[in-house]
């Protein structure tokens, strides 16, 4: 049936190293990963006083044998097999005829793949580009115009980072949102490898699970878990669509929000201690709710800080300061240390204008506007109450012959207007709504008939005004079988029936509350979705519902969208701390979240907005990142 939102909802949000690689100077500790030089070699330049044979000598004494021998007394030597080329050098340096000993350092083009979306992607490579991409419809915002195009070299310097590191497979990152496309074209290849694992009694067939519908299939029906997974780890340099931080990557999906966008700390918890259990380093919570703080999600967080894993998240797209009043937003302001929380920035690296911050809780910024990425199919609108009029095609039925019952309003606007700020018809009850009151003691009911067939999910939205007393509710609910969904016995609720204010004022104080319900058991030729006004003795001023519409979704392997808001920017900060752990193993979820905050760029705009002041930056954070260690070369 259609699926039911009754809990509390968690919505979404989304030195060492320059760039070419520098030989160390003699005495320098050898910093490069083994990658970085070519195993079995050394650079020797002896004294110029000495002879090629004297030269030869030592070499041979050393076990070694010479190469090449170059001008200026530079010798190239060869390393019997299993000889460390960190050893080598160390060794070369303790001879007094020897004036430099390095490794044989690897030189590269700047890498940069043959993607073809690739110069839209700004937030890796700005080149002052307009993206004009053009976006999918929906309930996410479209091309962001603000600083579009925006300012040249305002990025998260990666190009000279991917001359060193492309591939973070070894390193799993969760993501923990509405799901993943594993099916889409940039992602199948870099999707976790679940072969063996089982949870719930269920063989992993699909690189993760699903915690909506309890089973091993966590396929994203919303398009938002898709689009972050392919910032983090869309197949790069694969002549298709775009490129993630990672080129090769181990995405672990894992379902916990609907399709609609919306979950409960129950789904979410078992998400993270899911992600926990299998592995995962890097855990993205591209979602947030606000309200009081959460003990139980708190509680998985540092269950994950218990076991060296990272977990980044989103700082939310209210627009406000969340250290502030009652702005708190969680887990963005949870305190523990392996949790970064991050704020969006545009194409100039200025706040975004719908991006929350916190001198406190919001750690750094990344890019979050215009951010092109996987996607898991295309959208329609199935119905928009702004090109629909609410007079067509709404049925009303009342239990009592005093109500007034739902009436499309005719008013200019609403007192408390949508995001855009335009006027919007809405459906009222009272019909003489703002200025009257309902009747008591009643239910009203009305619903409208919606064509779902053929597509793969469908969600509802809109926003409410309630105004009504503890004695009243207002409901959602929706029927596969048509006719008045609250007609059966038990509705199939889409929300709770408990939508109240307590004090009885003006519509001007009343709740304000944007609504999401998933509709994706419904999905039939005759789906009808209600509305409800249940009143008791108290007369109050009612309530408004406008800005509704439908999406539906319907999946593929190759749909690419442009997406803005701080669950875009969260990503990339995942994306990059696997690439720190990729890089150096042996490092920590501290050393990994120091590196990223301590490590970033600073931007004025986030100067005093956040804990560090600092943007991301990826070569930066190598650098600051401790050297490799552990690593030894031997000839293949």
């Amino acid at each position: 049936m259609c699926s039911s939102n009754t809990g509390k909802l968690l919505q979404i949000a989304a030195g060492m190293l320059l760039g070419i690689a520098v030989p160390a100077a003699q005495g320098a500790p050898l910093q490069a990963a083994t990658g970085q030089y070519v195993p079995g070699e050394v650079l020797v330049r002896f004294h110029q006083s000495l002879t090629a044979a004297k030269r030869a000598a030592i070499v041979s004494a050393m076990g070694n044998a010479v190469r090449t021998d170059y001008r200026n007394s530079w010798v190239r030597i060869s390393l019997p097999t299993g000889r460390s080329v960190r050893q080598a050098v160390a060794d070369y340096r303790t001879d007094p005829d020897v004036a430099v000993a390095q490794p044989n350092y690897r030189y590269h083009a700047m890498a940069v793949p043959d993607d073809p979306y690739f110069g839209e992607l700004w937030a890796f490579q700005n080149t002052g580009q307009t993206v004009s991409y053009s976006p999918l419809q929906g309930v996410y915002g479209q091309i962001y115009p603000t600083h579009n195009p925006g300012t040249a070299g305002d990025d998260m310097d990666i190009v000279p980072a991917w001359s060193h590191i492309t591939d973070c497979s070894r390193v799993i990152v969760a993501v923990v949102d509405t799901g993943v496309n594993y099916n889409q074209q940039d992602l199948s290849g870099n999707m976790w490898n679940s072969a063996g694992v089982t949870y719930n009694g269920a063989s992993l067939v699909h690189s993760g699970y699903n915690f909506i519908g309890n089973n091993n299939d966590p396929m994203d029906y919303n398009g938002h878990g898709t689009h972050v997974a392919g910032i983090i780890g869309a197949e790069g340099n694969n002549a298709s669509g775009t490129t993630g931080v990672c080129w090769k990557a181990s995405i672990m999906a894992v379902r916990v929000l609907d399709a609609s966008g919306s979950g409960t700390t129950s789904s979410v918890v078992q998400g993270i201690d899911f992600a926990v259990a299998n592995g995962a380093k890097v855990i993205n919570l591209s979602l947030g709710a606000n309200g009081p703080s959460d003990p139980l999600f708190s509680d998985a967080i540092t269950n994950a800080e218990n076991s060296g894993v990272v977990v980044v998240t989103a700082a939310g797209n209210n627009g406000v300061d969340n250290d502030s009043g009652n702005n708190a937003t969680y887990p963005c302001d949870f305190s523990q240390p392996n949790l970064i929380c991050v704020a969006a920035l545009d194409q100039s690296y200025s706040l975004a204008s719908f991006s929350d911050w916190g001198p406190t809780s919001v750690d750094v910024g990344a890019p979050g506007t215009n951010i092109l990425s996987t996607y898991a199919g295309t959208n329609a609108t199935a119905y928009d109450s702004n090109a629909t009029p609410f007079t067509s095609g709404w049925t009303e039925t009342e239990t009592s012959a005093s109500s007034s019952g739902w009436t499309p309003w005719t008013g200019s606007s609403p007192l408390i207007p949508p995001v855009n700020g335009a006027p919007v018809p809405a459906l009222t009850d009272p019909s003489n709504w703002p200025s009257g009151v309902y009747a008591s003691n009643t239910d009203d009911d009305a619903y409208q008939t919606v064509n779902l067939s053929g597509v793969n999910a469908a969600a509802f939205y809109a926003y409410l005004y309630a105004n009504v007393t503890s004695d009243g509710s207002i409901a959602l609910a929706c029927s596969p079988t048509g006719g008045d969904p609250f007609a059966a016995a038990s509705p199939d609720y889409l929300i709770a029936p408990t939508y109240t204010d307590t004090a009885p004022t003006a519509p001007s104080g009343a709740s304000f509350i944007p609504v999401s319900a998933d509709l994706s058991g419904c999905l039939t030729t005759g789906c009808t979705v209600g509305l409800r006004l249940a009143t008791g003795p108290t007369q109050d001023y009612g309530a408004a519902l406008f800005d509704l519409y439908i999406e539906t979704l319907t999946l593929n392997t190759s749909t690419y969208n442009v997406l803005n808001g701080t669950s875009m920017a969260t990503p990339e900060v995942s994306g990059l701390a696997a690439m720190l752990f990729a890089f150096n193993p042996l490092d920590t979820y501290s050393d990994v979240v120091n590196a990223i905050e301590q490590g970033g760029r600073p931007v004025a705009s986030l100067a005093g907005m956040t804990t560090t002041g600092n943007a991301i930056d990826v070569m930066k954070s190598l650098a600051y990142l401790s050297p490799p260690t552990g690593l030894s070369a031997t000839v293949h």
